[in-house]
């Protein structure tokens, strides 16, 4: 696990450095913390489980965890825990490192300067982005953990082979339902609005706010835990 995490973080690092390159600090740093905390919690859950669900061998016959719940919570502690704290100050090392790198080579007399030191700054983790990547990590890697013990074998590809099709499947009965009420449409955004041909314009049928948040509310901070607390009942005790 510490390998594996180590290869996440040096991962992170490299797409980093790349994205700096070719887009800037503020590309390099939204879709870094994006797949270093989102795709980085969701391989490695796809690791715990995997070992945790099969037969004890070896060593392991005298070794924690033995009980499902045990197995539950070393899955829980490694992969909602630890992983995203390591990852949290890793990013916020390297952030600071490039940042504090390229604030320093600026040119202090140059008539630019300060617009070109305020144009760079070290990613908030209480941001707008931040926080919409939080419930993303805890949903991918929630259906990784259950994922991981539904399926023996390349569990990473398969779980995230059902996610996309589910996402496809709610996208494409969304869109089938909207062209079944109102026709010809543009657009259909599942949960939310539909765009509507009028003439030469456009116009929008949208669900009312109130049920918009309900929704979200339940996909991002409902669901995951439910997720987490499933892996529970897939578990099973340590066989000798």
């Amino acid at each position: 696990m510490f390998g594996f995490t180590g290869l996440l973080l040096a991962l992170s690092l490299i797409l980093y450095s790349i994205i700096k390159t070719f887009g800037g600090f503020g590309a390099a740093q939204n879709i870094t913390f994006i797949w270093g905390l989102s795709g980085g919690g969701f391989f490695l859950a796809s690791f715990v489980f995997g070992y945790f669900s099969s037969n004890a061998m070896g060593s392991t016959f005298l070794t924690l965890p033995s009980s499902n719940f045990e197995k539950w919570l070393c899955g829980v502690l490694i992969t909602g825990v630890f992983y995203p704290v390591i990852f949290l100050l890793f990013f916020r090392l390297v952030d600071s490192s490039f940042v504090g790198i390229y604030r320093h080579g600026l040119d202090p007399a140059g008539p630019f300067y300060k617009q070109l030191y305020q144009s760079v700054y070290i990613f908030d983790f209480n941001g707008f982005v931040a926080w919409k990547v939080y419930p993303m990590y805890a949903f991918l890697a929630g259906s990784m953990l259950v994922g991981s013990l539904y399926f023996n074998k390349v569990a990473f590809i398969k779980t995230a082979i059902g996610i996309s099709i589910l996402i496809i499947g709610v996208i494409g009965i969304n869109w089938l339902m909207a062209t079944l009420f109102f026709g010809h449409i543009n657009n259909a955004a599942p949960f939310n609005s539909v765009a509507i041909p009028a003439g030469k314009e456009e116009g929008s049928v949208e669900l009312p706010r109130g049920f918009v948040d309900i929704i979200n509310n339940g996909v991002w901070y409902v669901l995951p835990p439910i997720l987490w607390l499933l892996a529970f009942t897939r578990l099973r005790e340590k066989e000798f």
